[in-house]
């Protein structure tokens, strides 16, 4: 509903004394007639009826069982397609003590897709508790993110190393003049290449702090 503006009360009576839409004049004739005990003729003028026409409208609606003068406000749909197609099976399932989440995947693999929220509500429906938090040996045996090792920077160091690739070619490197048979790249730069090597991988010396493989 928008809230406007106040309106003045002849504004208000109107409403009721004027009324725009046919039903709401019906109702406001009617109710004058039956109601407030004003003579059938004068109403009939007051409302834009004339006395035989509105002798048929109560006529009608001393005979109508259920008379439509107010609209009904409209319910969504009271049934959920997916949730009534699955309940069966989510309640089977959470007897046999799988949560949402498996739930929710087995109901995707039997092509009756549901999210764990929509299952969390049918389980709360049908009066199911949530399950305690498990350990991690009490769960299902299924793919779960991995901790990988983290880089410890206390571990780098520029000594001299070796390192062996299967690439051949030249690689820019950061060195002194002729370090590896390498010669002049570009400012500040040195072009280090690998030796023709007849082995399945080439060597690669790095010596010096400035010996970095860009």
């Amino acid at each position: 509903m928008i809230i406007g503006a106040p309106k003045e009360l002849s504004q208000l009576r109107r409403f009721f004394l004027e009324p725009r839409l046919a039903k709401h004049r019906q109702y406001e004739a009617l109710r004058a007639f039956l109601i407030e005990g004003r003579p059938a003729k004068a109403v009939a003028r007051a409302f834009g009826y004339t006395p035989n026409s509105f002798h048929v409208l109560c006529h009608h609606f001393r005979r109508e069982t259920q008379p439509a003068f107010f609209l009904a406000p409209r319910h969504g749909p009271q049934t959920q397609p997916k949730k009534s197609a699955a309940r069966d099976l989510i309640v089977q399932l959470r007897k046999q003590n799988h949560s949402v989440y498996e739930i929710s995947q087995t109901l995707k693999e039997r092509h009756c897709p549901l999210s764990p929220t929509g299952v969390r509500e049918v389980l709360k429906a049908e009066g199911f508790a949530p399950l305690p938090r498990r350990r991690d040996d009490e769960r299902p045996q299924q793919p779960r993110p991995t901790v990988e090792p983290v880089a410890d920077v206390r571990q780098f160091s520029l000594s001299p190393r070796t390192f062996t690739t299967h690439w051949r070619g030249a690689v820019p490197v950061r060195g002194r003049p002729g370090a590896l048979g390498g010669g002049k790249a570009g400012p500040g730069r040195w072009l280090a290449r690998f030796q023709n090597d007849p082995r399945p991988t080439g060597l690669a010396v790095l010596l010096g702090a400035q010996a970095l493989v860009h």
